[in-house]
């Protein structure tokens, strides 16, 4: 996949009377963690022509004029009914505009909570709308007898799905999709798209457990034979096998035995998007996150969720000078609710002034709370280097809890058979990567050889380390195997906990890869590998990953390994 290759829309029929227009961007499209693989992704929508005619869901501005230009070569704009909206942001407003300009006619189709939003984001509070709550139809003719599905969560509170039982499509919006861009329309050969989808649940999903169950729930008694969904392949010939994997990694969160409540509002979505980065933080250390968006929260809801929460972050932007009123009902609730041995944050982006971030952090220091995180403040759209510092502080965040639960349960003594699995011994590695602006590392004795052609190795990455984000399909690290005799100072210095963002690199002698990966100076020899696969194992992941380049630094040096005591300890 060639990420300089040019925009463009595939238009594809996939069912009786209905086409996919595929907006693809080859390269990262946003600066949102559920992109942070940069395997460029597709805004997907729809057509279907009958009796009445219905676009489902077009594309943000991004795509607004090719996107145009590719439906009015087929399509006559001035005859088009309906423009349904699985969500509305403001990203989807330039193409809403540009469409009511060549086709003033149409009529938006969305629910309650999209209404209001879609009015906002236009401006207009004239839009011909017909809301959808759950009982009504929308008749197109020939059997496309539309029904709609309300399937909210905290981040798209006006999310709603759409049903056709003429062509048994269910079109899911966010749900089931994955960002990856390529030629094909649907997921033959499925199993290839697993690691993206999973990515894209742990990033969009896994933070609403409870709602997407519900949404689920909602979905089980249509018949369904494709997914059609917003971004990605089309769900056909996985579909079984991915709504089972939702309904695993559901219970993944659910069986957690510590909550996070995730409280925040946003006003252009960037806090969102932090909030978003922070959750993926967390839930990736095996904590469980309750993500509340206070402008559609009931106060019941939210106190509920920061009792049951071992600890609790709020995140606001700041508009005039203050935190929008939602957030200050809510910190009022988070203030009579929440005792203080309750481990707190505050995060918030802002244009000009961040008063909302200090003035949450000033009444929770007030209050006896201790933080997990140095407060986060972020001027304007955060980039990939602070969103890689959002995951770092909620998996921090995480950690803590859990630290904080093993101190008031004691350890218990070894087992034989955890003496004896820690006496299996690896080489003692540093694992190093970069892409962009995010870097990172971490010491590894997992390490083994796995293939000769071509030359490859296996590493046990767990999943709360930060490097994990670097080590997906198609990326590029570098394992620097350490010497005897002055490994200690670099063990040293890579086992030492490193604050949220910081800098791995700052006091070790390294250079760089063509790929950007540093090299440790220092170490015996280093391999340069490319990652092929990934298998989830327990509370880790297996990367398998083939060996493009190496060199042996030291010719008289030994191979530094690492002697545990048993299986649960270092």
């Amino acid at each position: 996949m060639s990420k300089n290759k040019p925009r463009d829309v595939q238009v594809f029929p996939i069912a009786t009377d209905t086409r996919i227009l595929r907006s693809r961007s080859w390269s990262r499209l946003r600066f949102e963690i559920e992109y942070a693989l940069a395997k460029g992704t597709t805004a997907n929508s729809y057509l279907i022509e009958s009796d009445k005619s219905a676009i489902i869901d077009p594309p943000g501005e991004t795509f607004t004029q090719i996107y145009l230009e590719a439906l009015q070569q087929r399509f006559h704009l001035e005859d088009l009914d309906y423009v349904i909206l699985g969500h509305v942001n403001p990203n989807r407003a330039a193409t809403l505009k540009a469409l009511l300009e060549i086709a003033p006619q149409i009529t938006f189709v969305c629910s309650n909570p999209g209404a209001i939003n879609l009015r906002g984001a236009l401006e207009n509070p004239d839009l011909q709308i017909l809301v959808m709550r759950g009982e009504e139809t929308l008749d197109l003719g020939n059997g496309h007898n539309l029904q709609f599905i309300p399937t909210p969560n905290p981040r798209y509170a006006d999310q709603l799905c759409t049903y056709d039982p003429q062509t048994e499509i269910l079109y899911t919006d966010k749900l089931f999709g994955a960002h990856v861009c390529g030629d094909q329309v649907f997921d033959e050969g499925w199993e290839i798209y697993n690691e993206d989808r999973r990515y894209y649940f742990d990033c969009l999903m896994a933070p609403h457990a409870r709602q997407v169950e519900t949404a689920l729930d909602k979905l089980v008694d249509f018949s369904v034979r494709m997914y059609g969904t917003g971004h990605g392949p089309l769900v056909r010939y996985g579909l079984i096998d991915l709504t089972k994997a939702y309904r695993e990694w559901i219970q993944q969160q659910a069986s957690a035995d510590l909550t996070v409540a995730l409280i925040y509002a946003s006003a252009y979505g960037n806090t969102a998007t932090l909030a978003q980065a922070i959750a993926r933080g967390i839930t990736k250390a095996g904590v469980a996150v309750e993500s509340i968006n206070c402008e559609f929260t009931e106060p019941e809801e939210i106190q509920a969720a920061v009792e049951k929460a071992g600890g609790f972050i709020i995140g606001s932007p700041t508009l005039g000078g203050h935190a929008p009123t939602p957030v200050q009902t809510a910190l009022g609730i988070v203030l009579s609710t929440a005792t203080n041995n309750k481990l707190a944050g505050a995060f918030g982006s802002f244009g000009w002034s961040g008063e909302a971030v200090d003035l949450i952090e000033g009444k929770l220091k007030d209050a006896g709370y201790r933080f997990g995180f140095d407060t986060i403040r972020v001027k304007f759209k955060p980039d990939d280097a602070t969103l890689q510092l959002c995951e770092e502080a909620g998996t921090d965040f995480a950690q803590a809890l859990k630290k904080a639960k093993k101190v008031r349960s004691p350890r218990q003594p070894a087992t034989n058979v955890e003496q004896a699995v820690g006496r299996i011994v690896g080489s003692l590695c540093v694992l190093t990567a970069k892409e962009g602006d995010r870097s990172s590392a971490m010491l590894a004795s997992w390490v083994s050889q796995a293939s000769f052609s071509p030359p490859g190795l296996t590493i046990a990455v767990a999943k709360d380390r930060a490097v994990e984000t670097l080590t997906h399909t198609g990326n590029k690290f570098v394992l620097n195997i350490l010497k005897e005799g002055n490994h200690l100072g670099l063990m040293k210095h890579f086992l030492k906990p490193f604050g949220p963002g910081q800098d791995r690199f700052a006091d070790v002698a390294a250079e760089e890869t063509e790929s950007g990966s540093p090299i440790l100076t220092d170490a015996l020899a280093y391999l340069e590998c490319s990652v092929q696969n990934r298998m989830e194992s327990g509370d880790h992941w297996l990367v398998y990953a083939t060996v493009e380049n190496g060199k042996l630094l030291d010719t008289d040096g030994v191979t530094a390994v690492h002697h545990r005591k048993s299986a649960t300890h270092y």
